[in-house]
């Protein structure tokens, strides 16, 4: 009797993991949209500079939401690539206080 109850979990389990290996790939993978952010920064898709959108007017008025300005921190240029930037805190009266843009 416990051969059988033993024999039927292993054929369940390996039916289980024979359909996990013919679900594609692409079933575990989230998407990631081409701008993502918050108040400390974000992500912009390398795939938008490349068709010609202006990244750093975009990552201007993601932190002008916040108060902030801009700081671009790094690019990794290539295909699936992302443009990193932080909003950095500027003090009161400083003459280069984010403005936000109205386009």
């Amino acid at each position: 009797m416990r051969r059988t109850g033993t024999a039927i979990r292993t054929a369940a389990l390996t039916a289980a993991l024979g359909l996990l290996a013919l679900t594609p790939a692409s079933a575990f993978l989230d998407t990631v949209p081409p701008f993502k952010g918050n108040d400390t920064g974000g992500i912009i898709a390398y795939s938008l500079y490349k068709e010609g959108v202006d990244v750093k007017a975009l990552a201007v008025d993601h932190c002008a939401r916040y108060g902030k300005a801009v700081k671009l921190t790094g690019a990794d240029a290539q295909y699936g690539g992302y443009i990193s930037f932080a909003c950095v805190w500027v003090h009161p009266g400083h003459l280069s206080r984010p403005i936000r843009a109205a386009y």
